[in-house]
């Protein structure tokens, strides 16, 4: 009898989101699943982790007896990294699956999203991971159109690997199923933040600052995520944690010359 895949499922919008909650309705069709999600929302918290103050894990019941789950009270980096020391030590993760984020999460989006730094961090670890993000921010999102597709993604990736990545982007456009065009991997378009704030008083006649702000599509070509998502496609984006801007090491090879040693 074969062995049930082992999924972790984690998010940024907190264990009581309704798409960590599809999320989980699909990988308990495939595998054993254990859930370890923030207790809040913790959108736009990037990578960051909690080492002022203590970590808790607190046992739930919100997907049923089936399956075990626990909400943790720092961000999504840390749950997955207490997911793997302590809920599940000793235990080989097949797949980490994160979100299902209530909201884009392509092009530049990457870099603030706590979704897909929760899936970096159990690339970090060694683990094949998907964030799965839907072009929807509203809290009571559908997500009943992105299930089948999320699932064969889910399958493929249990039963083929991810080739030479660890990561993927994967990105859905707001539609109907049979609206959806399919599976287009691309790369990260290129786009950015114009940003602006709204200063405001509170009742005590302080200065306060919300943020808001304008994406802004810089790429023109039609290999990218913006492209994909704009055309009715799910984008899949192979993503890495290195940074290193590759053409710069050269054209900054003369800087090792200038040191006066």
């Amino acid at each position: 009898m074969n062995k049930k895949p082992l999924i972790l499922v984690t998010n940024d919008d907190g264990y009581y989101a309704p798409g960590i909650k599809a999320l989980v309705e699909v990988a308990q069709s495939i595998g054993e699943v254990v859930v370890v999600a923030p207790d809040s929302a913790q959108s736009g918290q990037g990578h960051a982790i909690t080492i002022k103050d203590p970590l808790r894990l607190s046992k739930i019941d919100t997907f049923g007896a089936d399956i075990i789950a626990y909400k943790c009270s720092g961000t999504p980096v840390d749950s997955v990294k207490l997911a793997k020391n302590i809920v599940l030590k000793d235990r080989t993760i097949d797949l980490c699956i994160s979100g299902i984020n209530h909201g884009a999460n392509s092009s530049i989006n990457i870099i603030y999203s706590g979704t897909m730094s929760a899936a970096m961090e159990a690339a970090l670890e060694g683990i094949n991971s998907i964030g799965f993000s839907l072009l929807d921010y509203k809290f009571d999102a559908n997500f009943e159109e992105a299930k089948p597709y999320i699932k064969q993604l889910i399958e493929y990736a249990l039963e083929n690997g991810l080739g030479s990545t660890k990561l993927l982007n994967v990105n859905i456009p707001n539609l109907p199923y049979a609206e959806i065009k399919g599976f287009k991997v691309c790369r990260q378009g290129k786009g950015v933040w114009v940003e602006d704030f709204v200063e405001s008083e509170d009742p005590r006649g302080e200065k306060y600052y919300w943020l808001t702000g304008k994406f802004i599509n810089q790429d023109q070509g039609e290999d990218n995520d913006i492209w994909a998502l704009e055309n009715g496609y799910i984008s899949i984006v192979p993503s890495h944690h290195d940074l290193t801007d590759y053409p710069a090491l050269k054209d900054l090879k003369q800087v090792e010359n200038i040191a006066h040693v």
